[in-house]
């Protein structure tokens, strides 16, 4: 790694860990929700066509200054994650914001009113990253859409069924109600919330005492065993909600800065040429006799011939 690109990776640390500090601030997600208040009250505001015509103007001045204070913030955001960018595009949070920002300067939603009112409302959506609660709740929506999904195709399933039986057992009995497939499925629809459910055991009866079977079976089927179904798939996904959330919540472990590994693969690199410069230099010095003693082993023979002659 060069010098330049170590002095790059330390800025953008050092970026990232400014950008973090003001996120994390709760200043910053005061100003955040106050923003999204006073965009709802303005969308709801411009319903009423008298104030919208006298505060045109201020209007679109209060709308710009809106927008920017929601580019600088997810702005500010991307920066916190000037070190990781990957990090930043693995929450939804922040690519649903940075999707509801950038798509108010694309050329074609300026012009459409419409869309850009849609938009605008989107942004009320974002009050639940700043209330945790609400988060959970609606990334338990998000993943009980699945298990949502094979609770509509059964249940869509079972009223068919039903619909089918209904008419062929009532349409010349009862045609208002099952005189076609369709209005046994919609008279059936209804008595799934139990509206109705004893005039239409009364009506049955007067028909056939066999009803009774029919309309207990798909009540219990329907509004007892399918809508628990749906209450068991809502809690599972609250529960893993929860704990996503937790996990997010949790302090990543340090991760080891490349300038300090850097530097120690360059110190062990010198050590390794040192040692090998050693070793050469010891292969350079020539061995010593056999018989003949070293110098400092003379001195010491010297110093004690000279101790044992001393009286």
């Amino acid at each position: 790694m060069g010098l330049g690109t170590a002095v790059a990776e330390d800025g953008r640390r050092q970026l990232a860990r400014h950008a973090r500090r003001l996120t994390e601030a709760d200043w910053f997600s005061v100003v955040a929700v106050c923003a999204i208040a006073v965009n709802a009250t303005l969308l709801g505001a411009e319903t009423y066509a008298g104030f919208t015509d006298r505060w045109q103007a201020e209007l679109k001045l209060l709308e710009h200054l809106l927008l920017g204070v929601f580019t600088v913030e997810i702005a500010l955001r991307a920066l916190a994650h000037a070190d990781s960018p990957a990090e930043f595009f693995r929450n939804p949070w922040n690519i649903f914001d940075m999707a509801v920002v950038l798509c108010a300067f694309l050329p074609f939603v300026k012009e459409n009113t419409t869309i850009l009112r849609l938009l605008r409302l989107a942004r009320v959506i974002r009050t639940a990253r700043f209330l945790p609660q609400l988060r959970i709740i609606v990334t338990a929506i998000g993943k009980s859409i699945p298990g949502a999904v094979s609770f509509l195709l059964v249940g869509t399933l079972l009223l068919y069924l039903y619909a089918m039986l209904g008419w062929a057992c009532f349409s010349s009995a009862d045609p208002e109600h099952y005189g076609s497939l369709g209005r046994a499925a919609i008279t059936l629809f209804v008595l799934m919330t139990l509206d109705g459910l004893g005039d239409a055991i009364h009506a049955g009866l007067e028909i056939s005492p066999w009803s009774v079977l029919y309309y207990a079976s798909y009540v219990l089927l329907t509004s007892f065993l399918l809508v628990n179904l749906l209450i068991g798939v809502v809690i599972n996904s609250l529960e893993q909600a929860r704990e996503l959330d937790e996990q997010r919540k949790r302090p990543e472990p340090p991760k080891p800065a490349p300038a300090v590994a850097e530097e120690l693969r360059d110190r062990i690199a010198a050590a390794r040429a040192g040692l090998e410069d050693l070793e050469r230099l010891l292969v350079q010095v020539p061995p010593q006799p056999e018989g003949e003693p070293r110098k400092g082993d003379k001195a010491t023979m010297t110093m004690n011939r000279a101790a044992g002659s001393t009286p």
